[in-house]
């Protein structure tokens, strides 16, 4: 099939990659190159990069509502708009332009979860199970009928990060099946139920904070579900009486039972920092401190004193 492929993150990288290999890509639709990191150097999205590996053109429009960014697409005869975390609302226009159809991969179960980050919402919502549902797009936010869904379970020490990557392995083995039920005229449609209709929001660096009266297996799944970005993170008091500092966590370990005010620091020792939550205590393992390095607990309190009594956030 003649197929344009719209995606920035990559998430999508493995999707496209099955693209390229059984089908002809016209073109892939990606967002403009922007600043990253400390030195705000403009970098490419991935998918960009693995387009132009493969000599296939690669369009970057600002807002691909415009009626120019619309006939530049039309320009290439698509069959079917493969969609997957592209980053910006299709309009009509766009919806229209294939001869077949236009499918949006989505990291979720929909109805469950529609919305910017259904990979980490699974996560927070305690799920034992999530996966990629390939969806017939329409001008809503993740509402089109379903045409097949795919599953995988959570594992219990799951992260974003590494739930991230299981779902981008598993989102071409959902989309061969549903290009070729629609090769074979046989493709379902599903209307999502709304009453199971959830929304997850795009993350920001305030996701990640910490609510140390949220119970230990709550805060938990925060710090997986936000590692690797944005982090988990609370506040770390200076002992010389100087300025907080964010310190991120990358990984805990929760107790049901323990004593103390919330966010108060139990014990630090080589083991973790002990700290009390609104029910239980979590142990913080992984940490980075605000213009520091990512270490090991033990690493980090060699350098660190940490007192019992201190109260973080």
């Amino acid at each position: 099939m003649r197929v344009l492929f719209l995606g920035t993150g990559d998430i999508g990288l493995p999707a496209l990659e099955w693209l390229l290999r059984h089908h002809e890509v016209a073109a892939v639709v990606t967002q403009p190159d922007k600043p990253v990191g400390r030195k705000q150097t403009l970098t490419p999205p991935p998918t960009k990069c693995l387009a132009l590996a493969h000599g296939v053109p690669v369009l970057q429009p600002r807002r691909i509502r415009e009626p120019a960014s619309v006939a530049e697409l039309a320009a290439f005869a698509p069959e079917v708009l493969v969609v997957m975390a592209y980053g910006q609302i299709l309009p009509k226009a766009v919806l229209d332009l294939p001869t077949l159809a236009c499918l949006n991969l989505h990291a979720s179960l929909l109805p469950a979860h529609r919305g910017a980050a259904p990979i980490q919402a699974a996560i927070l919502a305690g799920e034992r199970e999530t996966g990629v549902a390939v969806m017939w797009m329409d001008e809503g936010l993740d509402t089109g009928d379903v045409l097949l869904a795919r599953s995988l379970p959570i594992r219990r020490r799951e992260t974003g990060g590494t739930l991230h990557d299981r779902l981008a392995t598993l989102a071409p083995e959902a989309l061969a099946e549903a290009l070729d039920l629609l090769a074979q005229g046989a493709s379902p449609r599903t209307p999502q139920q709304a009453d199971g209709a959830t929304y997850a929001p795009k993350l920001s660096r305030e996701s990640g904070v910490i609510d140390w009266h949220a119970p230990a297996r709550e805060i938990d799944r925060r710090v997986r579900a936000m590692n690797p970005w944005p982090a988990a993170s609370t506040r770390l008091p200076d002992p010389a009486g100087g300025p907080s500092r964010v310190l991120k966590v990358f990984s805990v370990i929760s107790f049901r039972h323990a004593g103390g005010e919330p966010g108060t620091v139990l014990r630090a020792d080589k083991r973790g920092i002990l700290v009390a939550a609104g029910e239980g205590a979590v142990l913080l393992r992984d940490v980075q401190l605000e213009g520091k390095r990512r270490m090991h607990v033990r690493d980090f309190l060699s350098g660190h004193h940490i007192a019992a009594g201190t109260r973080l956030g």
